[in-house]
């Protein structure tokens, strides 16, 4: 199995801010990266294609909170350790729920800045963000400092908030050993090698699922147009 080396590490790291760079919508940033990715770390993309599709035969996903359905509340703590609740949100107005993998995740760092990006649009038509991820409070920190982002970025240690909302994967032998590189028990506080299906809900203040995004492929996310879209039609 082929591990990273630094030169290619180095490589995907270029790919990564030419892709963040470029103009275009968040999907044509993902699938740029997701190119260069097949292109220096074959291994990876390959065992990533059948992680995702595995899932799929398996209904990875599909047993998240639907439109119409109820989404469970939660009350996680942010990066400062203030526990931060999903109907105190709610009473400012329709919330978009995002998971997100880790800080680590080039994927979901295109995906915060693109979401960062339409802040004004998102709050123009009343709606709010939350990031959860299963990241420490120090890596949940990270990643909001980094990206620079005004919203909650709350932990959902041990997953165990998206494991209520059957999101929670394992990763399994191969993929773990291809990420090797990345100190997953460090960033996790365990060393589970499990992490959330990345996903989007938006929820009205009536609690209700208004929309979701929820793919077992996490090189792709919901459209920043489509977002706003379902945030704009909750009243």
């Amino acid at each position: 199995m082929n591990a990273l080396s630094p030169a290619d590490a180095e490589r995907l790291r270029q790919a990564f801010q030419r892709c963040r760079d470029m103009e275009g919508t968040l999907s044509e940033q993902l699938e740029a990266y997701a190119a260069a990715g097949r292109e220096i770390f074959p291994a990876y993309s390959e065992a990533v294609d059948r992680l995702a599709e595995r899932l799929r035969e398996n209904g990875g996903g599909e047993n998240a909170p639907r439109p119409g359905e109820a989404m469970p509340p939660f009350m996680l703590p942010d990066e400062t350790g203030r526990l931060v609740g999903l109907p105190s949100l709610l009473a400012d107005g329709p919330v978009a729920v995002m998971f997100f993998r880790g800080h680590w995740c080039p994927y979901c760092r295109l995906n915060v800045r693109a979401v960062i990006e339409a802040m004004d649009r998102i709050k123009a038509v009343g709606g709010q963000v939350v990031a959860i991820m299963p990241e420490t409070q120090a890596f949940a920190g990270k990643f909001k400092t980094d990206s620079g982002a005004s919203f909650p970025v709350l932990t959902d240690l041990d997953n165990g908030y998206a494991l209520s909302l059957n999101l929670a994967i394992w990763l399994g032998a191969e993929i773990r050993k291809l990420l090797s590189y990345q100190d997953m028990a460090s960033f996790h506080g365990n060393d589970g090698w499990v992490l959330p299906i990345p996903a989007t809900f938006v929820v009205g203040r009536d609690g209700i699922v208004k929309a979701r995004f929820v793919d077992p492929d996490f090189r792709k996310r919901m459209a920043i147009d489509d977002l706003i879209a379902a945030l704009k039609m909750v009243p």
